[in-house]
């Protein structure tokens, strides 16, 4: 299905959310969503996917060496945790008194903030 106006996809994950991997090394890990990036789908999530990266030194860090990272973590791989049970659940969408549309958990109905 492709946007006519807005072009960027609608995920069902926004920064802030708790989520929990259900693929890959990290299977299994929890943990809160740092940053989205919409342009290749991809989560980076606190403490999931650490990679280790060599800094050459310079004159902004002489120091250089080896530092630990988060790496982005494909959102297919993520499952939003649902706030009053702590499970992993689906989000749909629904429009609330306003008109906006608000994220809910299919599992219990819960609104997500």
């Amino acid at each position: 299905m492709n946007r006519k106006f807005n072009k960027q996809p609608k995920l069902h994950i926004r920064k802030g959310d708790m989520v929990k991997v259900i693929a890959g090394d990290d299977k299994g890990k929890t943990g809160k969503v740092l940053e989205v990036v919409t342009a290749k789908n991809r989560a980076i999530v606190e403490g999931i996917n650490i990679v280790t990266k060599h800094e050459k030194p310079s004159a902004g860090k002489p120091e250089g060496g080896i530092k630990k990272t988060e790496a982005g973590v494909h959102i297919s791989n993520l499952m939003v945790l649902d706030p009053a049970s702590g499970n992993p659940t689906r989000v749909g969408r629904k429009l609330n008194e306003k008109g906006k549309l608000q994220r809910y958990s299919k599992k219990t109905g819960e609104l997500i903030k």
